[in-house]
């Protein structure tokens, strides 16, 4: 077995739609979104240390406990009483507070590489266990691909979807997810869907988007730099914000199309032309 992981990938995902259904005693909302990969995506470096050290490097956002990918390690090691360690060295792509999940899914890479290099041998859904307490979104990056989620984002059903090209634009401002889901404007009640209706949209994805994006509407009147990336957007087809943001995207016809609305930038905005994953690329790890 190998000690040294390098370029690992962790990718990005967009939420197709996010319905908020209603809110629970405990003060989580029920939530009901189709969450897709994308090619856009961190790079983790993995190496294993025979002294149990827990090593974090590369690009750091804040204080190193804070870490996702740090505190999946932490939490693999603790649950399993292994003596191994690591160095975790992260290549930051995906951009933060873009609502993409980058930290979540450094967090799943993270859980999925330390299984294999540890030699632990785990199965997914005994990962899955630790991701949920690591954030709403990890348990998603340790599934196949495309998903149906709902719950506080645990409860996931696989689906199989066709690839797609999209069109990502990230204005330059950082949106909180917990100010917004505050927010007292936040639409709560919105009528739980089926995977079917769905399903049935999805040949006409580049036409018109299915459902909603209910943290939309609060964010865009908090932040006008959202507003004016959407409006951009839909000059070249349906946009919408993806999670709580501040990333929005665009389903386009094919890959000229999503590039000629990322020519169009304004200066200083940012760009991606992305595809979608019909299959995470550590689904066979």
């Amino acid at each position: 077995m190998s000690r040294l992981f390098l370029a690992v990938p962790a990718p990005a995902k967009l939420n197709l739609f996010l319905h908020v259904t209603g809110r629970r005693v405990d003060g989580y909302h029920e939530l009901q979104s189709v969450f897709v990969p994308i090619d856009l995506a961190d790079l983790l470096d993995f190496a294993r240390r025979d002294d149990g050290v827990i090593e974090r490097t590369g690009d750091l956002l804040g204080e190193e406990e804070d870490d996702l990918a740090r505190r999946a390690a932490v939490s693999l090691q603790e649950a399993s009483g292994t003596h191994f360690g690591a160095r975790i060295n992260v290549d930051k792509r995906i951009p933060p507070g873009s609502g993409m999940g980058g930290g979540s899914s450094d967090a799943a890479s993270t859980l999925i590489a330390l299984n294999r290099l540890w030699s632990l041998c785990w199965p997914r859904a005994r990962l899955s266990e630790l991701a949920v307490a690591l954030g709403a979104d990890v348990p998603f990056f340790l599934g196949p691909g495309p998903a149906f989620v709902e719950g506080i984002g645990e409860r996931l059903t696989p689906l199989a979807m066709a690839v797609r090209d999209y069109a990502v634009v990230l204005p330059q401002v950082a949106v909180s997810t917990r100010e917004i889901f505050a927010d007292p404007g936040l639409t709560r009640d919105t009528k739980a869907t089926i995977i079917a209706a769905f399903s049935a949209a999805q040949a006409t994805l580049s036409e018109r988007l299915f459902g909603a994006n209910d943290l939309e509407v609060v964010v865009r009147r908090r932040f006008p730099e959202v507003d004016s990336a959407v409006r951009h957007l839909q000059h070249f087809g349906p946009a919408r914000l993806t999670g709580s943001g501040s990333a929005v995207f665009m389903a386009a016809r094919d890959r000229d199309h999503a590039a000629a609305a990322i020519e169009a930038l304004p200066p200083g905005w940012r760009g991606w032309t992305v595809r979608s994953l019909a299959e995470h690329p550590l689904a066979a790890w």
